[in-house]
């Protein structure tokens, strides 16, 4: 049963039978429809150059969805409401023929002018298509919301990044804008500002007191498999470090909101991002390390994958150290790294707390110390939960301590009812929440830390391949943290 009220809106899906739009987007719609938040009053036009009908269309629709239902009818029924357009983006002429099948939608379904534009294409044509639905009268002007959403890379660098926002806002206003980063929609992420803001046992103790380190861990698996033809242009420091790691560091180091709403939020994200230490160039060779995987295991190296130049530079692994210059934070460092073709698929975040100033137990029995640093894990991927690692007496005869675990995994049965990533945030696109969508500030200042990393890993060559598959990355790595007198807590495999 519903719990509440449908919103009444028209999504134009601008590519429109991608890989994206076919295995994500189109079931998490779907989903919505399903739990009520989508109803009679909707419909959805799908774009690309492709020649389709309505029903090959809606057919493709349906084959999309099967894995979420096994009612005919009810699948039927939802896909009824998609339409198909053959759309060139610089043609003019077809925005026209756009906004007179928007307005004839509008009043068949009741649509009350609400209009979602959601562009899953390359960057390059993001401006065009904003700019064209301004200049053709496709946004709606009769009081509903216009709403555009942008899939990732967001620029390659703060100039181009820039330039795009631009082209964006000179057609949206930036509360319209919705980029969206799937990595905001999972579960660990958004539950962040609660197990922090909503627990002063935690939140008392989340500063540069008490925090010895902080890490996020986004690892991967898997090689580039066929995504070599953007991969290679992008590398890892641009594909997840830039977007998808500093977003979920800025939630981790922002401080308390005024309220729990979308503007003060992110008010808060920008300050902590903007308060980031850029570093120079000897700055960047001692604090950021980037690998590119060889062969191994029977899988072949990087430069080996189809489509991958022989001589390709390209990083598939960064790590690095974040320093807040900030009261909070002092020099706390944040730990970042991610990569393709490491030990394990691993989201995570742990969180170091830094141990007592003297161990009264090594003390009181003249035995070597033994209590370990108390670890605070959220689980992001492909587990969900929270894990505290705390110390206690261990059950032998004498006296020693042990480390345990108190924690919470989230069961199969409850994964199975959590909603997926997308369908969180085309819920909140629908309510036009902006908590967990990146604002340009936050994108400026996240590339503009990057920059000066990208930069120099452009100019300088690396002695490539530098770490083996399965591993957990080159041994750089764990010399970055060392260095400081940390380790990386989520097991390194060599």
């Amino acid at each position: 049963m519903a719990t509440e009220t449908p919103t009444r809106a028209l999504f134009m899906l601008f590519g429109g039978t991608g890989d994206l739009a076919l295995r994500k987007l189109y079931p998490a719609i779907f989903n919505l429809y399903k739990k009520g938040s989508l109803s009679k009053h909707f419909a959805l036009v799908g774009l690309s150059r492709k020649e389709l009908t309505d029903d090959e269309f809606r057919a493709k629709i349906i084959d999309s969805i099967a894995s979420e239902t096994d009612d005919k009818a009810q699948a039927e029924e939802f896909a009824s409401h998609f339409y198909w357009k053959s759309h060139d983006v610089n043609n003019l002429g077809h925005y026209a023929e756009l906004r007179t099948i928007a307005d004839e939608l509008d009043k068949k379904y009741e649509l009350e002018g609400n209009r979602v534009f959601y562009v899953s294409m390359a960057p390059q044509f993001f401006g065009i298509v904003a700019k064209n639905l301004k200049d053709q009268h496709v946004l709606s002007e009769n009081g509903g919301f216009n709403r555009l959403v942008i899939e990732k890379p967001f620029g390659r660098d703060y100039e181009s990044a820039k330039k795009l926002n631009d082209e964006l806002t000179s057609a949206f206003n930036e509360n319209q804008i919705y980029r969206i980063d799937h990595y905001l929609g999972k579960e660990t992420t958004q539950a962040i500002p609660v197990i922090r803001f909503g627990n002063p046992i935690i939140e008392s103790v989340w500063n540069q007191n008490f925090i010895k380190n902080v890490q996020v861990t986004l690892a991967e698996s898997l090689g580039v498999e066929d995504r070599a033809g953007y991969y290679d242009t992008a590398g890892n420091l641009r594909d997840m470090i830039q977007n998808h790691a500093l977003q979920i560091v800025s939630y981790l180091a922002m401080d308390e909101p005024n309220t729990f709403v979308d503007t003060e939020i992110r008010k808060e994200k920008v300050k902590a991002l903007e308060s980031m230490e850029i570093y120079d160039a000897e700055g960047v060779k001692q604090n950021f390390v980037r690998g590119q995987y060889g062969a191994g295991d029977g899988s072949p190296a990087y430069r080996d994958e189809p489509g991958v130049p022989k001589d390709s530079n390209n990083d598939t692994y960064a790590a690095g150290k974040i320093v807040f210059n900030n009261p909070r934070w002092g020099k706390t460092p944040f730990y970042v790294r991610s990569g393709k073709k490491l030990a394990a698929k691993q989201g995570r975040i742990d969180i170091e707390f830094k141990k007592p100033l003297v161990d009264i137990f090594a003390k009181g029995t003249k035995q070597p110390q033994e209590l370990q640093s108390n670890v605070l894990s959220l689980l992001i991927d492909p587990k969900v939960g929270i894990v505290l690692n705390i110390n206690t007496k261990n059950s032998e005869q004498g006296f020693h301590t042990e480390t345990v675990d108190l924690d919470y995994v989230q069961s199969p049965e409850r994964a199975a009812e959590v909603p997926l990533p997308y369908e969180r945030l085309f819920h909140d696109i629908l309510n036009g929440d902006g908590t967990y969508f990146a604002s340009w500030p936050e994108v400026a200042a996240a590339w503009k830390f990057v920059d000066p990393i990208q930069h120099l890993w452009d100019a300088t060559q690396p002695d490539f391949p530098n770490y083996k598959p399965g591993s957990m990355g080159p041994k750089a790595a764990d010399d970055l943290l060392a260095r400081d007198g940390n380790s990386w807590y989520y097991p390194n495999v060599r």
